[in-house]
Order: structure tokens, then C-alpha cells, then sequence
């Protein structure tokens, strides 16, 4: 949480790096504890998604690839199966998992 709260404090340039048009949007809308947790949560997420995909963040799953949107709702251009996500945070740490399910 720390480091996320010196990231958003220098501005929005990996917010927007990270965040989706429509995730991006929701962020603006935060103030305080609640940006940094919303950015990290998601940052987290998409990490994690990443790596249960078997991955990892770069040249076939990206950034902008993967949208969480609700509580946790995510979806991905890159999978179209069900996606079950979680995320939990405190003050000191946030905490995700993603478990994909393969539709047949």
C-alpha cells in the first residue's frame, strides 16, 4: 500500500498505464486511501489474472487486456472462459487471487 501511495501521488502517468478507459474513469472519481487502493487492487488483479494464465504481464497479456469493473468483475480479451477473482486489503497490504475456468 505504501509503495501504491508514492505512485499516485506522483500523478496519474501509471494509472493511465495500467487502467483501462473505463477503469480509469471510476479512478478519477477516488480520493485518498480509496485511489490508492483502488489502483493497486486493480494492478494486483491484472498481475495475478496474468499469471494464472500462464503468462505473466507482456507480449501476449497486457495492461489494457484485462478490466475489472464491480466488486471484483473482471473480463479479459485474452481468455473467454470464467474468470473468479478476489481481493482483500488492509493498511499495510493488498492481496489478490484469480482462478480461471475453462469453458467446454
Amino acid at each position: 500500500v505504501e509503495r501504491m501511495k508514492k505512485i499516485v501521488e506522483k500523478g496519474d502517468k501509471f494509472a493511465k498505464r495500467v487502467l483501462t478507459p473505463k477503469e480509469f474513469a471510476q479512478y478519477q472519481q477516488l480520493k485518498g486511501k480509496r485511489k490508492v487502493e483502488y489502483l493497486g487492487g486493480r494492478f494486483s488483479l491484472k498481475e495475478s489474472f496474468s499469471k494464472a494464465l500462464g503468462t505473466g504481464l507482456g507480449k501476449y497479456v497486457g495492461f489494457q487486456d484485462i478490466e475489472t469493473l464491480g466488486h471484483p468483475v473482471m473480463t479479459s480479451t485474452k481468455f473467454s472462459g470464467n474468470i473468479f477473482a478476489s481481493i482483500t486489503h488492509d493498511d499495510h497490504e493488498i492481496i489478490t487471487g484469480v482462478v480461471l475456468e475453462e469453458l467446454n
